[in-house]
């Protein structure tokens, strides 16, 4: 017989205990608590309207595309519902073959012709179009324009897109749509800390085509048949939707915090130290001058000199591969908010703690150049500047941005698609 003393002297006897064992009751209660309680979320979400469907997939070409069919609330800008044709546009549908007395126009650009912030009906090219049906440079023609736009595409992936995607519609016009906030530094390498994607490099004197991002663990992680099943399962569940958004607006947090030196903000910025490392440096305030601001100064760094350079030779390239197609080529610098701030006086103080004379240099460096090679171009932001100016509105955001940041809202998608269809009619091809 065994017994166990205790600490006070007396004696129990262990052969009448019986060994307790955690009850596994336990563990399938918490196990069905934490089932209920994720059920209870999905269906608050469901009934709520909430959806934040993934809108890109991976692709050889451009690293990422738009994925066809798929369709959900965008949120981040506006409450817009947007859908993605089965051919990977955010667009209507179009038939690959070109109907008869047509012309079509091809528009490549990231993500304001992507433009999810605004319903289809509102976005810039679709104004375009509807305004050039009335054109008498194009009597007897249907006008179609045909939306190619992603967003976060820089030019690399916007000739990328051409060669892979836009030609196979017939397309008899290119329209180029740069954002000069960003379409520079997004295509060096050395600023867009996003490797998974395309970029040209200049060997021995010429453009090539670097796509080694194939290779890359995040590229190939994202292109596995695993990835793909999840995407499929955050298709219909909107727990992980808004578990994948949460990430998503933490990772933009951080990403605007080192692209942005201080706009939103009423521009608080001081002129850039030129004894800093590329010149990203302030002298004072906010001590570091984001990417954004810094593409409206002349660049005076090997990397900034070397991105430019990368941009003007796409553009080039861009126009030659476009005639040798037997198509037209023309170019669109868009705008930026405060291009187009209707408050001349804080323009003129960011302009100034920026230490630059004018908000346009991105904008009349690329006329130059297309002026220089024969492109037509158009700058669009001194007649949206006027715009905005004359009726007091803004362009850019929503009512909480205050115009000093986001996209184009409604009335600057109408603006522009009407400013670029009147300069198209009035023979900017010619």
């Amino acid at each position: 017989m065994r017994f166990l003393t205790r600490m006070d002297g007396s004696s129990v006897n262990m052969e009448n205990q019986t060994p307790t064992r955690k009850s596994p009751s336990n563990k399938w209660l918490v196990f069905g608590s934490t089932i209920c309680a994720l059920l209870v979320v999905e269906i608050a979400l469901r009934l709520g309207g909430y959806s934040y469907p993934i809108f890109y997939t991976t692709d050889p070409d451009c690293g990422y595309v738009l994925r066809p069919g798929v369709e959900g609330w965008y949120h981040r800008e506006g409450n817009t519902y947007v859908r993605i044709n089965k051919e990977g546009l955010r667009d209507r549908e179009h038939s690959l073959v070109k109907p008869p007395d047509t012309v079509r126009i091809a528009v490549l650009g990231d993500s304001y012709a992507e433009a999810m912030q605004v319903p289809l009906e509102d976005t810039f090219w679709a104004v375009m179009e509807k305004e050039l049906q009335q054109c008498g440079t194009f009597a007897g023609k249907q006008v179609e324009v045909i939306n190619f736009g992603v967003g976060g595409y820089g030019t690399a992936q916007e000739l990328i897109t051409l060669r892979h995607r836009a030609w196979d519609y017939s397309p008899d016009i290119i329209l180029l749509a740069v954002t000069t906030s960003n379409d520079v530094s997004d295509n060096s390498r050395d600023f867009k800390r996003n490797p998974p994607t395309p970029y040209f490099v200049y060997r021995d004197g010429r453009m090539t085509l670097d796509a080694s991002f194939r290779e890359t663990p995040a590229f190939r992680i994202g292109n596995s048949a695993l990835n793909r099943w999840g995407r499929a399962i955050r298709d219909h569940l909107r727990i992980l939707q808004a578990i994948h958004e949460a990430h998503y607006v933490i990772k933009g947090m951080l990403s605007s915090r080192r692209n942005k030196g201080g706009v939103a903000q009423a521009v608080p910025l001081a002129a850039p130290d030129p004894s800093s490392p590329a010149g990203q440096k302030a002298s004072s305030g906010s001590g570091v001058l984001g990417l954004e601001e810094m593409a409206y100064q002349e660049p005076d760094s090997p990397v900034w000199k070397e991105a430019w350079r990368v941009t003007e030779g796409l553009i080039v390239l861009m126009r030659d591969e476009v005639k040798q197609h037997g198509a037209k080529f023309a170019v669109v610098t868009l705008s930026n908010p405060i291009q187009v701030y209707p408050d001349a006086g804080l323009r003129r103080s960011f302009a100034r703690r920026l230490g630059v004379n004018d908000l346009l240099y991105p904008d009349l460096r690329i006329k130059d150049l297309c002026e220089r090679q024969g492109i037509p171009v158009y700058n669009l932001a001194p007649d949206l500047r006027r715009i905005a100016e004359h009726g007091k509105v803004f362009l850019h955001g929503t009512a909480g941005m205050r115009g000093l940041d986001g996209h184009w809202n409604k009335a600057g998608h109408h603006a522009a698609g009407e400013l670029i269809a009147q300069k198209l009619c009035g023979g900017l091809l010619k």
